[in-house]
């Protein structure tokens, strides 16, 4: 599991994160709410491993291990893996290479993983060069799919993708946290539940996600706090009627 305690976050000497609790149990797929400059992306950044996220207090653990110092390949060398909002474009590396460098050592059909994503032609293209936003988000899946990691981070997947690739989008996300349901047995889709032992936390803003991937709790994060943990659709309603600042002060004023 991942399990995050009283974690505290400076970025170039100002705190942005405030004793950060955060519980992601095996099989668990959680969202994250909040608006723009109130620390998401700066959360998925420090359980990532970002170095200019200075850690300050609290702890990062994951299967068991204290991570909250640990550098970003050893965090992905235990299963952490994580889609980004805006990649960098990196001239002189094509896509199929980064697919291979993110197998690692893993037998993978490059051409096989991306017919699942639309993404045969690019394979030969620089890294993200000239790609559209949506083009952006299928490579990142791919490179996703080519590590195969038990932990996900998803910084706002729906970001720069047109409704023709949502639901392509979405897909691959559930299927890559094991909430796709295709068996329309009862007994299997249990089965399945039972077996799930990949975790994810997507960070999202409007909410179509929701519509592609079963996700189990949402949370709140609001001036560097997490101030709320329940179900996303209702997060997602409370937020559209009365804002975030509301929806904090009423989660607050109930507990």
């Amino acid at each position: 599991m991942l399990l995050i305690e009283d974690l505290q976050v400076e970025l170039a000497g100002k705190t942005i994160l405030k004793h950060i609790d955060l519980e992601i149990k095996p099989g668990e797929t959680h969202a994250l709410f909040g608006p723009n400059g109130s620390g998401k992306t700066s959360l998925l950044m420090t359980i990532m491993g970002y170095p200019q996220y200075k850690v300050t207090g609290g702890k990062i653990i994951f299967k068991g291990v204290d991570i909250t110092h640990s550098p970003i390949n050893e965090r992905a060398s235990l299963g952490i893996g994580m889609s980004y909002q805006r990649p960098p474009t990196i001239h002189g590396l094509k896509t199929r290479q980064m697919v291979e460098i993110c197998a690692a050592k893993r037998e993978v059909s490059v051409e096989g993983l991306a017919r699942r994503v639309n993404f045969q032609d690019f394979l030969e293209r620089d890294v993200n060069a000239g790609f559209s936003g949506g083009e952006i988000k299928r490579s990142e899946l791919l490179q996703l799919m080519a590590q195969n990691p038990d932990f996900m981070l998803f910084d706002e997947p729906e970001s720069g993708v047109d409704m023709e690739n949502i639901a392509l989008v979405g897909n691959t996300i559930a299927k890559l946290l094991q909430k796709d349901c295709e068996s329309t047995d009862q007994k299997s889709r249990l089965q399945m539940k039972r077996e799930r032992t990949k975790m994810g936390l997507i960070i999202t803003h409007t909410g179509y996600i929701l519509d592609y991937v079963a996700v189990d709790k949402g949370q709140v994060l609001y001036n560097g706090v997490l101030s709320c943990s329940t179900n996303p659709r209702e997060i997602l309603r409370c937020i559209g009627e009365v804002g975030y600042e509301e929806c904090v002060r009423c989660t607050i004023d109930n507990l």
